[in-house]
Order: C-alpha cells, then structure tokens, then sequence
C-alpha cells in the first residue's frame, strides 16, 4: 500500500494530509458553532494554530514516554527518543497517542483564553464536538499506515495486514479487527450526541458540561476497544491508555454530575 503522494522528491503522506483535514474540517465547524453562539468565527482560526501546536507536542510526548511493546522490542523506547532527537520530531512516520493531544490542545486553549479574556470553559464545550470529527477523521491515518488493527478475525469486516506490519506472534495471521474504524465510528457517535445535546439541552447545561460529556464518551468507548488492542503501551505491567482512560471518564462523569446537580439556594 503506498504511504502517500510522490511529488519530485517529495512525499505527501497520507497519514499527514488525513489528520490536515481532521484539523480544518473540526476548525469549520468550530466556527460555525461559534457563530451559532454569538461568538466571532474568526478566533476559531487564530485558536486552532494554537491547538494544532498544543496538540502534537502533547500526543507527541504521550507516544515517547508510553511506547508500545514492539516498538520496544525494537529498541525504540523512551531513552532512544530522547537521545535522537531526529526521530523525536519524526511525527509523520506515526506515532503520536490522542491522550496526548487531547491534554496539550487543553493546555493551548487554556493559555489562550487566558491571553484573550476569554471563558476557558465556553471554547472548551464550542471545541468537543469539532474534537470528535477530528479524530473520526484522523483515525483513518491510521488505515494507510496499516496500524491500530485489533486482533486476529475471520468477521466480514476484516482487514488485511501486510505482513511487514504485522506483530511479532501474529506473521502468519493475516486478517484483523479494523480498530481504527470501529474507534473512527464511535467518534461520529460522540460527535453527533454532543450537537444533539450541545442544542436539545442549551439552556440547562452549565459552561464546561459539553466537554465533560466528551471525556466521559470517548474514554468510555477507547477503554473497552482497547480489549482488542494487541499492542497496548503497558507502565508497570498496567495498560497506560485503558488505565487512564477510565480514570478520566470516571473523574469526567463525577464532575459533570456535580456541575449539573441543583444548588440549594442561599437563605440570605
């Protein structure tokens, strides 16, 4: 399968234009929410520069400290990034955790709305459901590098895995669970609840409450497909992704059931 588009001596990667158009077509609807706010569409553009950076420092550094088990067995492991700084940066050969982007755009939003006055809170609901399409989208990066497959299947859905990619245990496997589809479907689930809320309970939910309803879904969804995951990032002998998803969704859920409770109202 080829990698990308060859132009002269240059590769246009699939992987790299995949995730582009995640970012550009969460950025427009984005915008459009904005507007549908009453905020100005064009901070969306100015912000996403910043989430773009935010986002692929963060889902950069969660794949160099949680690397999976065969890129250890390779040898690439975090002391080998941090010695090479060359394949440190190489993000366009994979490699980047969504834990991460998720945590560094949080990190660039909070600076920036700090920088502009603007409500932390209100852009990070305005952002959840353009974070959804993004990664529905960008999950398809994934197919073309032939990489996030589940374990071996015989289902109609299958796919088959180049034995180059294939895991060390599983070469003479040849068909697998698309895990990057079923997690690119769940993400268009999670968008499309989120604008189904984000309209059908406007004037109940509190600022924050959309995007609390995001980490609860997605996390809830990435935990249970990591059960087919073969080559999860382990710490400790724990599943570093499934571990902190759950954490995050249970933290998510606990505080979206406090920021939506009623208050009980002041006698004075």
């Amino acid at each position: 399968m080829p990698e990308g588009i060859e132009i002269g001596i240059f590769t246009l990667r699939y992987y790299g234009l995949i995730i582009m158009t995640g970012v550009v077509l969460g950025g427009a609807l984005s915008a459009y929410e904005a507007k549908r706010r009453g905020h100005n569409p064009e901070i969306v553009w100015d912000l996403l520069i910043w989430l773009i950076i935010g986002g692929i420092i963060g889902a950069r550094l969660w794949h160099v400290f949680t690397p999976p088990p065969s890129s250890i067995a390779q040898g690439i492991t975090t002391a080998y990034y941090l010695t090479h700084p060359l394949d440190l940066i190489a993000v366009w050969k994979g490699g980047l955790g969504i834990p991460g982007a998720v945590l560094g755009g949080a990190v660039a939003l909070y600076f920036f709305t700090r920088k502009y006055t603007l409500n932390f809170a209100e852009w990070a609901d305005l952002a959840a459901p353009s974070l959804a399409l993004g990664q529905a989208i960008g999950r398809w990066g994934n197919f073309f590098n032939q990489e996030l497959y589940g374990a071996p299947t015989d289902l109609p859905w299958k796919i088959f895995i180049e034995p180059a990619h294939r895991l060390e245990g599983f070469l003479t496997q040849e068909y697998y669970h698309p895990l990057f589809l079923y997690e690119s479907l769940w993400n268009i689930c999670n968008l499309l609840l989120l604008l189904w809320v984000s309209r059908k309970f406007e004037q109940k939910l509190k600022p924050g409450s959309l995007f609390l309803l995001y980490l609860i879904i997605y996390p809830t969804g990435r935990f249970l497909l990591d059960f087919l995951r073969l080559d999860a990032s382990q710490l400790g002998g724990i599943n570093a992704n499934q571990t902190f998803m759950a954490v995050v969704a249970l933290l998510a859920a606990t505080a979206l059931a406090w920021r939506q409770s009623p208050k009980p109202k002041s006698s004075i």
